[in-house]
Parts: structure tokens; C-alpha cells; sequence
């Protein structure tokens, strides 16, 4: 089956946050703040996602504050922080929203995603990912993490189910 194909069954997106919807670094200031960049278009993305009427998730190794305020931002109803076993996670939250395996996409970009990537319908690796979650990917984007890659995924998902047009409606009318 292809990317297409596969494309076609997805009614649920999960994401790994750093090293896909960041570029991975991890950034403290002089008082041990933490930061991190986001980049706009995989927000529109995400929203672009929602309006089409399904739900997008973050799972993520660590715990930070920002993550809960940029998933607060873009309403991501699905939050998952500190976890160790991402399988599992992906597994339960598939199961709380009675989806089978093919309907749902991970993107990941290091070895804690590869089994993940290995058992959902649709796994995505981000450009800059490591290459065992390259080779473990059905799709490796075209951008690397922080630039734009879940915008690329959400584009090319709505566009194989054909509904593109219609999502971008308000936008280009």
C-alpha cells in the first residue's frame, strides 16, 4: 500500500513535540528557564486539521509547561507529557476514541518513536529525524522538525482524502 493509500484512512494524528514541532534543541536561559520556537504554519496546520473534524495529539518523553500552553493555544485536546512507553499511550488513546491501527499517523523524529512509527497506519518521520525512525517511517518530510513538517503531513493527509480545497475555503474565498 501506499503513502496515498494510507493517507486515506487517517482520522487521528499524534506527534512527538521536540525534534518535530521543534527543532530539538532545548534552550535555558541564565535562571533555567526553558524555551522553545514553534513554527506557525504546523499551528495552521494543526487548526487546519481540527476544522476538517478531527482530533490531533501530543506525546511527549518530557514535561514542560510551554508544550501545555502551545497545545492550550491550538485547543489539542490530547495531551500526553512524561511518557516512557509511547506505544502503549499511542495504543490507549487509539483505543479510548475506538480507532484501528490504519487510522491513526504518528510523526516522530528519534528511537523512542520508531516502535510507534513501526504500528500505526500512517508513520512520519521528520526530515532531521534519526535514521532508524527514517527507515522505520512509511514518509519522511520533506522539512526537517521545528520547520514546518506536521503542516506538510496535515497538507498531504487532507489533500489524498481530498478535502484541501474545502479546508482552505475561508482562507482563499
Amino acid at each position: 500500500m501506499n503513502v496515498d493509500q494510507k493517507c486515506q484512512a487517517i482520522r487521528l494524528i499524534l506527534s512527538d513535540v521536540d525534534g518535530v514541532l521543534t527543532d530539538g534543541r532545548l534552550i535555558y536561559d541564565n535562571q533555567g528557564i526553558e524555551s522553545k520556537v514553534f513554527h506557525a504554519r504546523d499551528g495552521q496546520g494543526i487548526r487546519l486539521w481540527h476544522n476538517a473534524g478531527f482530533p490531533f495529539g501530543l506525546i511527549t518523553l518530557r514535561n514542560s509547561r510551554i508544550v501545555s500552553s502551545r497545545a492550550a493555544e491550538l485547543e489539542i485536546d490530547i495531551l500526553r507529557q512524561g511518557v516512557d512507553d509511547k506505544l502503549s499511550t499511542v495504543e490507549q488513546i487509539r483505543n479510548e476514541l475506538g480507532l484501528l491501527p490504519e487510522q491513526v499517523s504518528y510523526l516522530g523524529d528519534d528511537l523512542p518513536d520508531v516502535s510507534v512509527l513501526r504500528h500505526v497506519g500512517l508513520g512520519v518521520a521528520v526530515a532531521d529525524a534519526c535514521e532508524e525512525a527514517r527507515l522505520a517511517a512509511d514518509y519522511v518530510t520533506a522539512v526537517g522538525g521545528g520547520g514546518g513538517a506536521v503542516r506538510e503531513t496535515i497538507e498531504m493527509i487532507l489533500k489524498a482524502q481530498q478535502r484541501w480545497e474545502e479546508a482552505i475555503q475561508a482562507y482563499v474565498a
